[in-house]
């Protein structure tokens, strides 16, 4: 962690681009950091506040996308993601977790989501890169 720093747009570059060369960062953040409206357009020579890192980003295991937690999945990433879902008060688990993405994984995910405010469909228990990013489930 620590402040932020300041970068200065080269020629070809995007948000998305630049916020990759800053570990624990998002695009979103470094377009909100400098009130940039969407569609989120920058232009060279342009000198962009990107905002501190909000954890030691190599210790987290970064969100694998949606479609990675289906039946069938059989990933360590799964009992990581389980054990910080019991640690969080959000376990509906009666054995494990375990490494297969299971009913008990969603509706302990689903409780997880509902803890951060999510409801509705928002709730699914299908991991979303918001509520993965606010777990902060450990790398392996």
């Amino acid at each position: 962690s620590g402040g932020s720093t300041t970068h200065t747009v080269r020629a070809g570059e995007t948000l998305s681009g630049i916020a990759t060369a800053y570990p624990g960062v998002t695009w979103q953040q470094i377009a909100q950091a400098n009130r940039i409206p969407a569609p989120y357009t920058i232009r060279p020579g342009q000198r962009l506040t990107i905002p501190a890192q909000r954890s030691a980003p190599a210790s987290r295991e970064p969100f694998p996308g949606a479609s990675f937690f289906r039946v069938g999945t059989d990933s360590p990433i799964i009992t990581r993601m389980g054990r910080r879902l019991v640690e969080e008060g959000c376990s509906h688990y009666r054995v494990g977790p375990g490494p297969r993405w299971s009913d008990a994984d969603r509706r302990s995910y689903s409780a997880w989501q509902r803890k951060l405010g999510f409801t509705g469909a928002d709730a699914d228990g299908i991991p979303g890169r918001t509520s993965w990013d606010r777990l902060r489930v450990p790398r392996g």
